[in-house]
């Protein structure tokens, strides 16, 4: 009897390793569909670092607006505004956080 129950205890631990297997590829499948997307993810992350590590250039690229094209400049304050204060206050969300490192 116990030798019985130890066969089928081995033969579902077998099948639920192959099923495991089964779902760590399909998992691997499914997950290369989200692969494009986070990589464009992490490329706006990687260049709103750097804007925030450089932000002279942006300012930079304003004044030269604002000398080559005043008016153009004047119609883009609102939206850059409203820009400035979505990066705020994702900056401020994402600090609180409490997995980030301060």
């Amino acid at each position: 009897m116990h030798r019985r129950h130890r066969e089928k205890l081995v033969q579902r631990q077998q099948q639920l390793l192959l099923r495991s297997a089964e779902l760590r590829v399909a998992l691997t499948r499914q997950a290369q569909v989200l692969k494009a997307p986070l990589s464009v993810v992490d490329q706006l992350r990687s260049g709103v670092q750097w804007l925030g590590r450089h932000p002279a250039w942006p300012m930079a690229a304003l004044g030269l607006l604002s000398l080559a094209r005043p008016r153009r400049l004047l119609r883009w304050i609102p939206p850059l505004m409203g820009g400035v204060q979505l990066l705020l206050l994702l900056r401020r969300g994402l600090g609180s956080h409490p997995h980030r490192k301060p």
